[in-house]
């Protein structure tokens, strides 16, 4: 489905044009607000009509592919950007025909950035190689075909504690911690009962707290918007159960994260809009545990928005249009905190109702967990409060697990994402 130029007068208009593949209905507002004109791209067969009629009430014009169908989307990419001058090509659904978008930008020179430096980031094994030969950064990896080559790559670790992930470019990663013959032994049994695909990758453990920065960059000048703390469950799954922004920490130490993180973008050839990176503070400095264009999941661009008033949506669809990005203002903490409840409680409870109208709450969300997810199925709540500083917000976060009856910190999905 596209226009036919000789339908509409010359458009006069100074905008940019982006096509966007797979795009939010959130997302295609914000690009239109900060002066984008959006041409948007969706499988129908991926969501029900009533949100696609939403992407298309905010865009140029709502196009319509199969996006297993490579050689008919990218045709239409071309023909679309043609036709309308776009200026910008982008992806923002995941993996889905990722490959595909990013070939056909290249090719039509409309990328934001080397499809390379795209794939290298969000390829985890492509990233621990990018980083080989860099001290600073290098951590050890060797990657596994499948689950039965998984123990032969930990036993050249030498008995050491290393981590087991998926190796795929998208989803979630599963991270766990596997300690010798006997723990990679477990895991195999354990991957072979889940029906785990490989590839894997098999890395060193990197003990120390965790940390997401959220980055934008514009012609290779890379600028942290800010730093996010996460606690974990720590070994042997490491799953997310609180974020914290501002995270906490000294100078020099966010100092030390800034300098790993823009280093990696800059030896990927990152050149612009939004990154999401998850670093580790380890005794030995700090090293990159996953990275991804676009922006960070687990909520954090509200956590960011909420603690500094930076909208990285709208900052990322400004940068487009050559406006510079708002000086951030420290104005608050903003903390998120994942909470289990008991047993039978239904997700509509009036408790988890009556949070919303708590002075310092700011989201409730839930949800049902699913039977087969490592954590105990049933619902669960992300709660996002304010502080006006990390022991407030924690305190706060406190009382809403207090007032759901939380027996436990969870996670919604089963696996680390980093």
């Amino acid at each position: 489905m596209t226009d036919n130029p000789s339908d509409h007068p010359p458009d006069t208009r100074s905008a940019e044009r982006v096509l966007m593949v797979l795009p939010s209905d959130r997302l295609v507002r914000t690009a239109a607000a900060a002066g984008c004109r959006v041409w948007s791209v969706w499988d129908p067969a991926l969501r029900e009509r009533a949100y696609l009629d939403e992407v298309a009430r905010h865009s140029e014009r709502l196009l319509l592919a199969d996006l297993d169908d490579e050689a008919g989307l990218r045709a239409l990419i071309a023909r679309t950007a043609h036709e309308h001058r776009v200026t910008h090509v982008m992806h923002l659904g995941g993996a889905r025909a990722a490959a595909s978008v990013l070939a056909e930008a290249g090719a039509l020179g409309l990328g934001s950035n080397p499809a390379d430096a795209v794939r290298t980031l969000g390829d985890r094994g492509a990233m621990r190689e990018l980083l080989r030969d860099y001290p600073r950064l290098r951590v050890r990896a060797e990657r596994a075909a499948d689950a039965a080559a998984v123990p032969r790559a930990v036993a050249r670790f030498g008995g050491a504690p290393v981590v087991v992930k998926s190796a795929r470019a998208a989803g979630p990663c599963g991270a766990t911690l596997v300690r010798g013959p006997y723990g990679s032994a477990d895991w195999e049994r354990e991957a072979a009962a889940r029906d785990t695909p490989g590839p894997f990758l098999v890395e060193e453990y990197l003990p120390g707290p965790q940390y997401a920065v959220e980055t934008l960059s514009v012609d290779g000048m890379h600028q942290v918007v800010g730093v996010t703390a996460t606690r974990t469950t720590g070994p042997p799954r490491f799953e997310a159960v609180s974020h914290v922004h501002p995270a906490p920490l000294g100078d020099r130490a966010e100092a030390e994260i800034r300098s790993a993180v823009c280093a990696l973008l800059d030896l990927a050839g990152f050149e612009n809009g939004p990154t999401h990176t998850t670093v580790v503070r380890t005794p030995h400095g700090t090293r990159v545990l996953a990275a991804r264009a676009g922006l960070g999941g687990d909520g954090i661009p509200l956590l960011v928005e909420l603690a500094r008033g930076t909208d990285l949506e709208t900052e990322s669809f400004r940068a487009l249009t050559g406006g510079l990005l708002t000086p951030p203002t420290l104005r608050r903490t903003a903390m998120a905190g994942f909470v289990g409840l008991p047993a039978g409680r239904p997700p509509g409870t009036p408790a988890a109702e009556a949070l919303r109208a708590l002075p310092y709450v700011r989201a409730v969300t839930v949800r049902t967990r699913p039977a087969n997810s490592r954590t105990p199925p049933g619902p669960c709540a992300r709660v996002v409060v304010v502080g006006d500083g990390p022991q407030e917000a924690a305190r706060h976060l406190a009382t809403v697990r207090r007032l759901l009856g939380a027996p436990y910190e969870t996670r919604p999905e089963a696996a680390r994402t980093a």
